[in-house]
C-alpha cells in the first residue's frame, strides 16, 4: 500500500477530498473542489490523480468518457499501514511504549 507520507502537499489534498466525497469524483469535480482554497489548472489536478492512481491510492473508471476517480483505501486503512510500517521499524520496547502512550491520548469515547 502507498504511503502517505510520501506525497506532496496537493496529492495530500487531493486525497482529503476523495475520502471526504460521496462518491467517485471527475477530475472537474476534484479540480472544482481544489480550487475553492487555490488557483491550480485544469490539467495540474489532472495529472495529480494519474499519479495517485500509478500509486495505488486511488482507483479509476472511465463512464461517459470522463474518469471518475475514488480512494482505493479508506484513510483509516492508510494511516493504519503507515503507523504499523513505523512501529515495525523500532524495538518492541519502543513499539509498546508508544502504542501504550497513544492508547493513553485516547478519549473515553474511543
Amino acid at each position: 500500500m502507498a504511503m502517505l507520507r510520501h506525497l506532496g502537499n496537493l496529492e495530500r489534498e487531493v486525497m482529503d477530498h476523495l475520502w471526504d466525497a460521496d462518491g467517485p469524483q471527475t477530475v472537474r469535480e476534484v479540480h472544482h473542489a481544489i480550487c475553492a482554497e487555490r488557483k491550480l489548472a485544469y490539467t495540474t489536478v489532472m495529472t495529480v490523480l494519474d499519479r495517485l492512481a500509478k500509486k495505488g491510492l486511488v482507483d479509476r473508471d472511465l463512464v461517459n468518457r470522463a474518469w471518475q476517480y475514488r480512494a482505493h483505501n479508506t484513510q483509516a486503512e492508510v494511516l493504519a499501514a503507515e503507523l504499523g510500517d513505523l512501529l515495525a521499524r523500532v524495538p518492541d520496547g519502543v513499539r509498546l511504549d508508544a502504542l501504550a502512550r497513544l492508547a493513553a491520548m485516547l478519549g473515553p469515547h474511543e
